[in-house]
């Protein structure tokens, strides 16, 4: 992967709003990974950090890009971390979904650990528009994104696009997709985005009134959601043993997004799956508290089939994904569709 200089690095002034160092692409390091490491994907290139301005923000917002090294109109997933992660995370799943022929686009938050916004401060209650904000602004920046990543000008397919997340970022991406948020931390207005075609929510919280632990919505305001307007196709991931400490019910708290939707949407329920579903947050995350590289190998197959299905590319792989789960004699999860 390339590693487009440091984030602690003063970056360059490059034309087009976007900022990477080095001097706008020279003296980067690349290191394809093999056919073996991609499980027989191609070989994928990866820019970071490339900076975008974001004024009212009180700091500029960093992005890594990753890519197929060869290829046309490739769709796009846009990938939301976590509470505290950055772009840096979630190798396992981005590193597969750009060899397989996906451009993935990763913003690093307000609320990364890396930038440090204390609870104290005046963004703190409104992280979760902060993240909404940032999202749309990738997507707002395609173009300029596309001409800073080396070789990537005129190969990104901008009809077909997919917001993805994990936990926090799973209503980040969630939103875009039609969830809505309620008071105190919202007004249940529309954020949606029709440039985003589909999604995948994993390890998604669930309804926020009536369900949350004591305390969690003075802390965590924006829980407090509604499904009811999230219409475009979504991937809903739930691990059975997702039990988290915001909720006073058991892990069927992350089939919400699901169970509290209109269709057309799509759950699998991973067995044995903790919040970290396998190890998906990174390689050797320290978070992971349920280490399954089985489980991971699957998500990673499982969801690149889902995408290629819900964007219009192959509804064969999806089609063959789902029979081999039903079929097989030791599943790793269960499937249903609405």
């Amino acid at each position: 992967m390339i590693a487009a200089g440091s984030p602690d690095r003063a970056p360059t002034h490059c034309p087009g709003l976007v900022r990477i160092p080095a001097q706008c692409g020279k003296g980067l390091s690349m290191n394809h990974l093999d056919e073996t490491d991609n499980s027989n994907g191609r070989p994928i290139i990866s820019a970071k950090p490339l900076t975008l301005p974001a004024p009212g923000r009180a700091t500029d917002l960093q992005v890594k890009v990753s890519a197929p090294t060869q290829g046309q109109d490739l769709p796009i997933i846009l990938f939301s971390h976590g509470f505290g992660s950055n772009f840096d995370g979630y190798g396992p799943l981005i590193d597969y979904w750009a060899a397989h022929g996906f451009v993935v686009v990763q913003p690093t938050y307000l609320d990364s650990r890396r930038i440090g916004v204390p609870p104290t401060d005046t963004r703190a209650a409104q992280l979760w528009r902060y993240r909404v904000e940032d999202a749309k602004r990738v997507l707002d920046n395609l173009d300029v994104l596309e001409a800073a990543v080396p070789g990537l000008s005129g190969r990104m397919d901008r009809g077909r696009i997919a917001a993805v997340g994990h936990s926090f970022g799973g209503q980040t991406s969630g939103v875009l997709l039609g969830l809505r948020v309620l008071a105190p931390a919202g007004e249940g207005e529309d954020m949606s985005d029709s440039r985003v075609r589909a999604g995948i929510l994993l390890g998604t919280a669930g309804a926020g009134e009536g369900n949350l632990a004591d305390g969690v919505i003075d802390k965590l305001p924006w829980l407090n959601v509604s499904f009811a307007h999230m219409t475009a196709p979504v991937l809903v991931v739930a691990g059975d043993h997702d039990q988290s400490l915001l909720t006073v019910r058991g892990p069927d708290w992350s089939e919400d997004p699901y169970t509290l939707s209109p269709g057309p949407k799509s759950l699998l329920t991973v067995f044995g799956a903790e919040h970290s579903l396998g190890g998906i947050p990174g390689y050797d995350a320290k978070e992971t508290t349920d280490e399954n590289q089985d489980v991971v190998d699957f998500l990673q197959s499982f969801t690149l089939a889902y995408l290629r299905h819900a964007l219009g590319i192959n509804d064969a792989d999806w089609s063959s994904a789902r029979i081999e789960l039903q079929q097989n004699a030791q599943p790793l999860g269960k499937f249903e569709s609405k």
